[in-house]
């Protein structure tokens, strides 16, 4: 019976494509879905010439590992280097494997923020913004605290505050539960099926996990906002927002990315547009990164589980004198 339906699906699946024939050569685009069996596939009619787009058409994709000899990454759990205009691969361990990304889910948390969000909409911090999880990086947001999104999403990306994090899920959703499901609807419809998001901060949960691969997906995605573009690219941010009672508080601080602040040196192959830290005791110490090489052509690299800060770096700059 199962068969018989599988057959009778790509019947009409193909009736459909062939209805729509006409002169000349056209494209029909199947969105990615985790339930349609056909959409990550090409179709192709040799007397119309009908294509339906492959889902990954525009993506680097990984199978098996690419490690190549002349790369030592033996201090990160897992890596992978992206070129994003070739859209080939040039490295990858354990592309798939299921980690903790710490705060690298904030590329995710922005990602929403922008799709979703109004860059002037004023944000109101909740008693949710006061985390007391040890080490728990916030940029000091007080309940009834005024913030436009702009300022929210700078304190997320260049300080990597948790608390901001908080404010744009209520803000987006009304509340952490219902923003983690729009996490995971989101990260579904990119492909990147083998993660899993129950907070916007990335604060450890065993059921929080992602992979290389599908962060790839994510920040690639990311990319396509001028904004966030221009967050992660800067050195240091200064601003004034009001507090509960009204009176104006500044706010000051320098981006977490150490490449970009001067303290670790960048290779002489690639310039650092930017991207976002993450560090947490069950992460360890994980870095995603976009950078261009000495043409201007982007690639995403990505570090996860460093034995620690100066290891994320030291890997990270190993993987990045692989840019072609």
């Amino acid at each position: 019976m199962k068969c018989t339906n599988n057959i009778v699906t790509a019947c009409i699946f193909f009736c459909i494509i062939f209805s729509l024939c006409g002169c000349g050569s056209s494209k029909i685009e199947i969105p990615y879905t985790l339930e349609d069996q056909v959409s990550a596939y090409t179709f192709e009619s040799n007397d119309a010439r009908e294509t339906a787009k492959p889902f990954a058409q525009d993506l680097c994709i990984v199978g098996a590992d690419i490690t190549p000899a002349d790369v030592d990454m033996h201090k990160a759990t897992a890596a992978g280097l992206f070129s994003v205009n070739a859209k080939e691969t040039y490295y990858a361990k354990n592309a798939h494997k299921q980690m903790y990304p710490a705060s690298l889910t904030k590329t995710l948390t922005a990602l929403i923020a922008l799709k979703y969000g109004k860059l002037d909409d004023i944000l109101t911090a909740s008693e949710n913004v006061k985390i007391t999880e040890s080490g728990a990086q916030l940029c000091g947001f007080k309940p009834g605290d005024q913030l436009t999104l702009d300022q929210v999403l700078h304190g997320l990306l260049m300080y990597s505050g948790n608390d901001a994090a908080i404010m744009i899920a209520e803000y987006i959703s009304g509340s952490v539960e219902e923003f983690s499901k729009k996490m995971n609807d989101e990260a579904r419809m990119l492909g990147a099926t083998n993660s899993n998001f129950v907070n916007p901060h990335g604060l450890t949960d065993d059921n929080h996990y992602s992979t290389v691969y599908d962060l790839y997906l994510i920040f690639n995605e990311a990319m396509k906002y001028d904004k966030f573009k221009e967050i992660i690219h800067m050195n240091e941010y200064s601003t004034t927002y009001k507090t509960k009672d009204g009176t104006e508080k500044k706010l000051e601080f320098g981006t977490t990315n150490q490449f970009l602040s001067g303290k670790f040196k960048t290779p002489s192959n690639v310039s650092i547009i930017g991207g976002k830290t993450g560090t947490t005791k069950a992460a360890g110490s994980c870095l995603i990164l976009l950078s261009n090489n000495t043409s201007g052509e982007p690639y995403i690299s990505v570090v996860l589980q460093a034995d620690d800060r100066d290891a994320v770096y030291e890997e990270m700059t190993n993987l990045l004198h692989k840019v072609k």
